[in-house]
């Protein structure tokens, strides 16, 4: 069984040895390298794995890179905020906002996005209907004027 695998490997090698030499190729050039040529392209391959991961690592610590969930949550607060300054907006300008500001704030905290809610401020134009998160933002932006 050992002669036929040899001799299987050794016919192998010749019909690569024809086709080399076909090509005009010598056979000793192509498949023979050198062990400083597969040494460097070793270490250049694990050079360029570790630069990688290395620039990865000080991107998303330093570079500020983000991945695709983190941008995500960033922009639904982004929205939330905006929408938060807007429904505090309305609430200013309507007729005599600073009693109402008084009677929200006789209110208790908890109850507050309710108010907010029944009085439509967190409703940006154009909307049916707003998220309880944006009357809470809503809320917390007005408990600063409170505080005035």
């Amino acid at each position: 069984m050992n002669e036929l695998t040899e001799r299987d490997s050794r016919s192998v090698d010749a019909a690569i040895e024809a086709e080399w030499l076909i090509s005009g190729i010598p056979v000793q050039e192509v498949v023979s390298m050198k062990p400083e040529t597969a040494a460097k392209i070793k270490y250049g391959v694990w050079g360029l794995i570790c630069g990688a991961v290395i620039v990865m690592i000080i991107g998303f610590a330093w570079g500020g890179w983000t991945t695709s969930a983190t941008t995500q949550t960033m922009t639904k607060e982004a929205v939330l905020a905006s929408q938060a300054a807007i429904c505090v907006a309305q609430f200013m300008k309507q007729p005599n906002p600073d009693a109402k500001l008084k009677e929200l704030e006789a209110v208790s905290s908890w109850q507050r996005a309710e108010v907010i809610e029944k009085g439509g401020w967190d409703k940006m134009p154009g909307q049916a209907k707003a998220g309880y998160a944006v009357a809470r933002a809503c809320a917390d932006g007005l408990e600063l004027l409170f505080k005035k």
